[in-house]
This record gives C-alpha cells, sequence and structure tokens, in this order.
C-alpha cells in the first residue's frame, strides 16, 4: 500500500512540476501600473482561459501532493 502510494505522489510530483513550469510569470506588476493597460479580455473570461485551468488544476494537485505526503509519512500506513 505504502509502496504505491509513493509511485502515485512521484508521479503527481512531475505532473505538477510540468504545470508549474507551463504558467506565466506575473511580470507585468508595474509594467500595467505605469502605462494603464488593463487586458479586459482576460478579466472577462478568467474562468474560462487556459491560464485559470492551470492555476485549478496546480491548487488541486499541489493539494493532492500535500495530504498524500501526509499519508505515506503516517506510521499508521503499512
Amino acid at each position: 500500500m505504502k509502496t504505491a502510494l509513493i509511485i502515485v505522489l512521484l508521479v503527481i510530483s512531475i505532473v505538477l512540476s510540468i504545470l508549474i513550469m507551463m504558467q506565466e510569470g506575473k511580470d507585468n506588476g508595474l509594467t500595467s501600473a505605469l502605462t494603464g493597460s488593463v487586458d479586459s479580455y482576460w478579466s472577462q473570461n478568467k474562468g474560462k482561459s487556459k491560464k485559470a485551468r492551470l492555476n485549478k488544476a496546480t491548487a488541486f494537485l499541489g493539494a493532492l501532493f500535500m495530504i498524500l505526503a501526509l499519508l505515506v509519512s503516517s506510521k499508521f500506513i503499512k
């Protein structure tokens, strides 16, 4: 049982790493404040964009990774 959890944990860690590398950086903070540019398309369609799907998948897999890490380190599962 513990071996299967470790294998699943490794697969999730690889997928999570790939998802994090696929996300865009947030380097438009000061630049957009100075230039006044606004992403109106992205602000209107936040739930349907690729960025939103990546954020949701990253959050879900991150939570699942933490839960599995706690289970693997638990003394109750052998």
